[in-house]
């Protein structure tokens, strides 16, 4: 089981930017698919980014046009770079390696998780 540890967030102003990264104790060029979720105070993990083997991508509505999911198989990391922040961005942002079969990601393996949060 591939070993996942995110790091990069940190405090933001809206607006802002930030680049989380996803690192794998093992090569990801096998792994199906792998997923950034997020989780806010009392609130539900949620899929935010979906990134195939085959670098296709999918994303929920309301990061639309401001997140990009990307996968460097060589350095065999996982990257969310996220623009236009705003304050329902904060949470905890967690790395996840699963498979994307048939329109539905299935998570796998977690990391520990990093926050985000966007404040002025």
């Amino acid at each position: 089981q591939v070993q996942l540890v995110e790091s990069g967030g940190g405090l933001v102003q809206p607006g802002g930017s930030l680049r989380l990264s996803c690192a794998a104790s093992g090569s990801i060029a096998s792994i199906n698919a792998m997923g950034w979720y997020r989780q806010a105070p009392g609130k539900e993990r949620d899929l935010v980014a979906v990134i195939t083997s085959g670098g296709s991508t999918r994303y929920v509505d309301f990061v639309k046009g401001r997140f990009t999911i990307s996968r460097d198989n060589a350095k065999n990391t996982l990257y969310l770079q996220m623009n236009s922040l705003k304050p329902e961005d904060t949470a905890v942002y967690y790395c996840n390696a699963g498979s994307y079969l048939s329109g539905t990601y299935h998570s796998g393996s977690w990391g520990q998780g990093t926050q985000v949060t966007v404040s002025s």
